[in-house]
């Protein structure tokens, strides 16, 4: 496949060094230009990555030599300028969240499909080796039938290590809008779309306080719940225990695990591409490392979602990290801080189909599968 499709990168914080050195490697990608509001930032990226074109958002947006336009702003405006990309006509791979709420997801999903383009949205870790494998022993019968399972994100916050920790504890933020992007497209992957959910939120510390040197001793009013215990009822029936939470001090939780009919699942952290994947079988008295099936074993391809979409707008095919999914996922996550509200079992809005799987074996930089 010789086509490419041009790519714009539209924010140049600390995330977009990744995606720039990772689509580097992908032959269907090339990165034509870079924006931000602070052109320093941009120029700095476009001297790192050897970016052609430094420009402004605007000018980014009436670019006709441009398809693709990677949204990686700030999460309370990315449905504003997903929309604006998509007016501009050109493909969306957003940053997650793909909005902060379920209205802002919808309607960037209607406005992509009256447009006739493609949406992706990260995160795209679910594309890695650590969770293709664990789909792939899935699919095959491994564990048999999954009945139930844990998905467990824990930890104290931001606010004793990011620079601008603010964010986090607003409207939009929290362990579940934060990080639950991660795990919960991780559990699409492997099992499917979720029917239902109910929770039990919480505010452990309704103030907290920044300790790092640019906010030092800073308050941090706490606007959403930091703690979220739940249940996800699958269509196919299985019924995953969550744990979401900035609450916590110290654990030894697993960070997935899938129990199936005739064995269990321990599936790596979904923050990352890589392992190890481990499985527990009902003949076996251990668990055993599997071997990785998976093409991508680095532990960063992040900007792997972007050629896969790329070649999916070049072959017509679906894509794997695509705007469906991340409706769903933002579904999930209103309905848990919604279910905590309530103390009732909500029932989703949304569907998706679970993503192709890729490669079972090693395939050469480029080609998907």
């Amino acid at each position: 496949m010789n086509a490419k499709l041009n790519v714009g990168v539209l924010g140049c914080g600390i995330i977009s060094g990744i995606y720039l050195e990772t689509m580097k490697k992908f032959p269907m990608l090339n990165v034509a230009a870079c924006a931000d509001i602070d052109i320093t930032r941009s120029e700095q990226r476009a001297t790192e990555y050897q970016i052609p074109k430094v420009c402004s958002v605007k000018e980014m947006l009436s670019d006709k030599d441009i398809q693709i336009i990677l949204n990686l702003t700030i999460p309370k405006v990315h449905a504003e300028v997903s929309l604006d990309i998509l007016s501009a006509g050109k493909h969306l791979y957003s940053e997650k969240p793909l909005g902060i709420s379920y209205t802002e997801a919808t309607t960037i999903i209607a406005a992509a499909e009256k447009a006739g383009l493609r949406v992706g949205c990260a995160p795209d870790t679910v594309l890695g080796t650590g969770v293709q494998t664990s789909r792939r022993l899935i699919d095959d019968g491994w564990i048999g039938k999954p009945v139930s399972g844990t998905a467990f994100m824990a930890g104290h916050g931001p606010e004793g290590w990011h620079t601008n920790p603010f964010f986090y504890y607003d409207i939009g933020g929290g362990p579940v809008f934060d990080m639950g992007p991660y795990y919960l497209s991780a559990l699409i992957t492997l099992l499917g779309p979720v029917h239902r959910v109910f929770s039990h939120t919480g505010i452990t510390y309704p103030e907290r306080m920044a300790t790092t040197s640019v906010h030092f001793c800073k308050k941090i009013e706490v606007k959403t719940a930091t703690h979220i215990t739940g249940l996800l009822e699958f269509a196919n029936g299985a019924v995953i225990t969550v744990i979401f939470s900035f609450d916590v001090w110290a654990h030894h939780l697993p960070h997935i695990e899938i129990f199936g009919s005739e064995g269990s699942l321990n599936v790596p952290d979904p923050n990352t591409f890589s392992g190890p994947v481990l499985i527990k079988r009902q003949a076996t008295t251990d668990w055993k490392e599997s071997a990785l099936l998976a093409p991508y074993l680095g532990s960063n391809y992040r900007g792997l979602g972007v050629a896969d979409m790329a070649q999916g707008i070049l072959l017509k095919q679906p894509h794997r990290a695509n705007g469906q999914v991340a409706l769903h996922v933002t579904d999930i996550m209103e309905s848990l801080l919604e279910s905590g509200k309530k103390e009732s079992w909500v029932t989703l809005r949304s569907t998706c189909e679970q993503p192709a799987a890729m490669p079972a074996t090693a395939v050469a930089i480029g080609q998907l599968g």
